[in-house]
């Protein structure tokens, strides 16, 4: 903790001289999962925070875990595995941070179950734009935060409810506690098939009202080919002539194509067809036992499907399993979003998450098809915490008819986050305006998107829809806590893509010209040595470490 203590007396002296001179500045935290362009997050004035990367505790009688920002998901799972715990919600990327869940929108397949990542987050320290440190506790937690120990009950709740989501605009987060729950060895998995999209978002609903569910996520292949998966945590071993299924070896599968390879031929999980019910619960389903952290990383190779595009990009390198194999260390999504970064190819590239009502979502995977044709495409419901918040959320404001409205009551707060993530129209113009039609869309049938991505609201647009119901609330917050006398971009500024000038000289030329622009991608991502972070991970399972465990627990 002396360490840390050090660390965090050291930005906080750098903010406060910041302030005392009225200069914006913006947060140096490493690595990122980011695909906003590269000039949004450029400043001449930094804090650096890249130090504040471990876990301080991890203590097994009260399930919790100190855990400074930058932390990321596969180191923070490493150090609570062998206490028998793990986070409740884990983002199925092992480079996202805890602080980049904490200050931005992250869920995963267990969040219609514990909400956003958030929300299992205990309680803060941050550093306000003044300088000052303070602790915050979450005032939604029922357990009481061992970092706001002694402070008046209640004190910053309204910091911590406004820093959740608002990407870093009302202070810096420096330390988190965070719950955590019992580990299981694996996750007994099962893989529904279903025909429609109206069936696979039935299907969604169904698997989450089931108490002995932990995860449920969907992925639709086309509009007949959809798979809902959902998760029990359990310790009992495969059935007998059944191996454990992983996916972080380099000749395993990809978790996606898996799911499609097994589904294909099966029919509807559904009993629609008057099939009985008995009959039904046996087909068109397959269970099988993936060890616990083999499930939480389970789209890292490949980065969900993004890594197909790669081979887009560099055809004729054909999209083969012996190609996946040759050129594993490329397609993790640490190696992935370096090469995205540097290639320029995410200024063309939909890197988008977007949440809505049930009611609506089919109309919106509709959309997509029709307008952009992007498959596959992600399913993964979750349960928005009350407002305000710039998490999404379902909105009060007459946005879809009243009969939706009133099914969304009937929907106890549960929204459907569709992920799309595709290649875009290749002329710059062309992308914009097909980004522009998609947020239309998106406000129209209710919806709101995830932050983390490419964002094209005009301010008025922003403040005034989706957001307008919590621009008051948030600006009293940047008043209170000094982040406006601070200069600190607010929400907007830090979200809203701007036109940057176009690279001019030899490297603009380059990155214009295929394939020397994917090149320099892989370059700069060869450069940053973080395949060597997959490749030494000790949360992959192998048999050896299996045998391992049954002898010390024998």
């Amino acid at each position: 903790m002396e360490r840390h203590r050090k660390s965090v007396n050291l930005i906080s002296a750098t903010i406060k001289s910041f302030f005392e001179r009225s200069e914006p500045y913006r947060i140096f935290h490493g690595s990122t999962n980011s695909t906003r362009p590269a000039h949004l997050k450029k400043a001449a004035r930094l804090v650096d925070i890249s130090s504040l990367r471990d876990v301080l505790k991890v203590d097994k009688a009260k399930r919790t875990a100190l855990v400074e920002p930058n932390v990321p998901m596969d180191r923070l799972v490493e150090a609570t595995l062998p206490h028998g715990l793990v986070p409740p919600v884990v983002m199925e990327f092992p480079g996202i941070t805890a602080g980049g869940g904490f200050a931005g929108t992250a869920g995963e397949s267990s969040s219609f179950r514990w909400g956003y990542f958030d929300e299992t987050v205990k309680g803060v320290e941050m550093v306000l734009p003044d300088g000052q440190v303070i602790n915050a506790a979450n005032p939604g937690h029922p357990d009481a935060s061992e970092l706001a120990t002694g402070n008046p009950k209640g004190q910053y709740a309204d910091l911590y409810k406004g820093a959740a989501g608002s990407v870093g605009t009302l202070g810096v987060t420096t330390l988190l506690e965070l719950q955590l729950v019992e580990a299981k060895r694996y996750v007994r998995t099962t893989y529904r098939r279903t025909t429609s999209v109206a069936e696979a978002i039935r299907v969604v609903k169904e698997e989450c009202a089931k108490p002995e569910n932990d995860y449920v996520d969907g992925i639709l292949f086309s509009k007949t080919h959809g798979v809902v998966v959902s998760g029990t945590l359990t310790d009992e071993p495969p059935p007998p002539g059944q191996k454990p299924q992983t996916f972080s070896a380099a000749w395993d599968p990809w978790f996606y194509l898996h799911v499609k390879d097994v589904t294909k031929a099966l029919p509807s999980s559904s009993a629609s067809d008057g099939t009985s019910s008995a009959t039904a619960l046996t087909t068109g389903r397959v269970t099988e036992h993936i060890p616990l952290a083999e499930y939480l990383f389970r789209y890292d190779r490949g980065g969900f499907w993004v890594g197909a595009a790669a081979f887009d990009y560099f055809r004729p390198v054909p999209f083969t399993r012996f190609f996946r194999w040759f050129l594993d260390d490329f397609l993790h999504t640490r190696m992935l979003y370096r090469a995205l970064h540097a290639s320029g190819e995410s200024a063309k590239f939909f890197v988008q998450d977007l949440a809505l009502p049930y009611e609506t979502a089919e109309d919106f995977v509709d959309y997509v098809d029709d307008s952009l044709g992007i498959w596959p495409l992600w399913l993964c419901p979750s349960r928005p915490p009350a407002g305000p918040t710039f998490h999404p959320h379902l909105r009060p404001d007459g946005a879809q008819p009243k009969q939706k409205q009133t099914q969304q009551q009937q929907s106890h707060g549960e929204m459907l986050n569709v992920g799309v993530w595709g290649w875009g129209p290749s002329d710059r113009n062309a992308f914009v305006a097909a980004n522009r039609s998609l947020e239309s869309k998106l406000h129209e049938l209710g919806g709101m998107k995830w932050l983390y991505a490419h964002t094209y609201y005009e301010r008025s647009e922003f403040w005034n829809g989706a957001y307008g119901l919590v621009k008051t609330w948030y600006e009293a917050l940047r008043d209170k806590y000094r982040a406006t006398a601070a200069n600190l971009p607010d929400v907007y500024d830090k979200v809203r893509v701007k036109d940057a000038p176009e690279e001019g000289g030899w490297k603009g030329a380059v990155k214009k010209t295929w394939p020397l622009g994917g090149l320099v991608g892989i370059a700069r991502s060869i450069q940053s040595g973080d395949y060597w972070l997959h490749r030494k991970a000790t949360w992959k399972w192998t048999k050896a470490g299996e045998e391992e465990k049954k002898q010390k627990t024998s």
